[in-house]
């Protein structure tokens, strides 16, 4: 569906998610990505140990805000293990979708601005800019995040 990057990339997908949107996204790229013949893991559970950063070199994050800025319940694990242990991520590139509702000014994306923050901190190259969706404007997220990917596939 979009353009081949520049080589073949082992990309790991981080899905934290409440209602399955980022889910939805996640799948989605993970099938537009295999087409390109990249190697693709989607992981929906875990901790900084199951994800094996040490043999990666690129994780995308789809997370959503859950609540009033709260992490979903699935990705608590991954990101307190990562806060825990502040494991050297400077091997890695990242790159991050944040999924949201804009009604919640104050903590918008605020979950995938805390992964965000959190990779960086750990030493990981950010690939491209964080997509931000907004629920309140756009119901289909996993479109958004498909035009969004097809500029952010050039870059790795």
């Amino acid at each position: 569906m979009f353009g081949i990057g520049k080589s073949v990339t082992d990309i790991l997908i981080i899905v934290g998610t409440e209602s399955g949107n980022s889910q939805m996204v996640a799948d989605l790229l993970q099938e537009e990505l295999a087409k390109q013949r990249h190697q693709v893991e989607v992981m929906n559970y875990g901790t900084a140990a199951d994800a094996d950063f040490a043999h990666r070199e690129v994780v995308l994050i789809c997370c959503a805000t859950h609540g009033d800025g709260e992490l979903p319940d699935n990705i608590i694990p991954m990101h307190d293990s990562l806060k825990d242990t502040r494991p050297d991520l400077s091997h890695l590139r990242y790159s991050v979708i944040a999924l949201g509702d804009q009604t919640y000014h104050d903590t918008f994306c605020f979950a995938g601005k805390a992964m965000d923050a959190l990779f960086a901190e750990l030493g990981a190259r950010k690939i491209g800019e964080r997509l931000e969706i907004d629920a309140c404007t756009q119901p289909l997220p996993d479109e958004e995040a498909l035009d969004w990917a097809k500029e952010w596939v050039t870059l790795l």
